[in-house]
């Protein structure tokens, strides 16, 4: 993700923190300052919500580590203003595990406020037990937090942990797609439903609503889309008519490729072989830093990912989803014979879905 730190690696998961999570630091600090609030107690409020966070952090590596015991890795979590964020190589393929991974989370917190409860009775003596995460002292507020983060995800509704486990719960008896049409559309009921009593009470219900919604929205087209690409492999859908550079050439060619046609990419080779990627991004930098005389070589991203003709499609979108390159080079045993971008894979669904053909009758 753009504007993110790597701050730790926890048992091979990078962990990142994106620049916005800063400025919502710094706006907290900002408020309590001109609250009236020493700089002492403001500096204290700021890390508490550092400790919060924290707790997002470990909810999130409840997930991750909850996959890994089903063979899915992590490829990094980051913390945004709104929450972490586990970005799993690929969901479970059993539902049940799948409840296991989006339950894990939330498990997290409610263990978390179970041990602070703990500490509270036996060293603290006292401890608040109201859900007020304002007050109640330290140990009262970090109980409160917990309990509300975990009840908070259990929410079925996507993008929250119960949306996920309700998805799950439903696949055991409907198809996956059903099912997730059906968590989706009472996702969007309850962010109705907390968009009109966000505009009757509390404002802040109608960012959660809003936030619900474009979650179940975006869920139900990634699960629509897995599911029309399901059984389809790469070479079906992949550009063939392809143009290359090779690495001796001037960005001028390149340049001149991206005005004459629609490729935006380009594979480069090297008597015939792959060697590199340039995208459109990278030769505008290039060419604003160097001109248009500098070669292909100096440009092109040499680490890049590929795929394979015979490879299904559903993992060859999922890689081009999760790299930060927008195009993957096609190959068969080593050899360049085709594109993959997100716009020929939308295409290639829109046109699959307007003539009607069955998975088998496609070509």
């Amino acid at each position: 993700m753009k504007w993110s730190w790597k701050i730790a690696t926890v048992s091979g998961i990078p962990v990142y923190v994106h620049g916005t999570f800063l400025l919502l630091i710094m706006f907290f600090l900002a408020r309590d300052l001109g609250a009236g609030l020493g700089l002492a107690a403001a500096l204290a409020s700021t890390a508490f919500l550092l400790v919060v966070f924290a707790t997002v952090v470990l909810h999130e590596f409840g997930h991750a580590f909850m996959a890994r015991r089903y063979g899915i890795q992590t490829r990094d979590i980051t913390l945004l203003p709104i929450g972490g964020l586990a970005r799993l190589e690929r969901l479970p393929d059993v539902p049940r595990q799948e409840l296991y991974v989006a339950l894990a989370g939330p498990a997290v917190n409610f263990a978390l406020a179970a041990v602070a409860l703990v500490v509270a009775v036996l060293f603290a003596r006292s401890v608040s037990p109201t859900l007020d995460a304002s007050g109640g002292g330290l140990l009262g507020r970090f109980i409160a937090v917990n309990l509300w983060l975990g009840l908070f995800n259990l929410i079925p509704a996507f993008p929250m942990d119960g949306g996920r486990a309700l998805r799950a719960l439903l696949a055991e008896r409907y198809e996956y797609t059903r099912a997730t049409e059906m968590a989706a559309n009472l996702g969007q009921g309850l962010a109705l439903v907390f968009g009109l009593i966000g505009l009757f009470t509390n404002p802040f219900l109608l960012f959660i609503a809003l936030f619900v919604w474009m979650g179940a929205t975006a869920e139900a087209s990634t699960v629509s889309l897995r599911s029309a690409i399901s059984g389809t492999p790469v070479g079906r859908a992949m550009i063939t008519n392809v143009q290359t550079l090779d690495i001796a050439d001037a960005l001028q060619r390149a340049a001149d490729l991206v005005i004459a046609g629609s490729q935006q990419d380009f594979p480069v080779l090297d008597q015939g072989h792959l060697v590199g990627v340039l995208t459109r991004d990278a030769l505008v930098r290039a060419v604003s830093a160097r001109g248009l005389d500098s070669p292909v070589r100096e440009a092109m991203a040499s680490t890049f990912e590929t795929a394979d003709a015979r490879e299904m499609l559903e993992r060859a979108v999922a890689r081009l989803q999760s790299c930060a390159c927008p195009v993957l080079p096609v190959v068969v045993d080593g050899r360049l014979v085709g594109l993959l971008t997100a716009e020929n894979v939308g295409e290639y669904v829109m046109l699959r879905g307007a003539a009607g053909q069955t998975r088998s009758g496609w070509a």
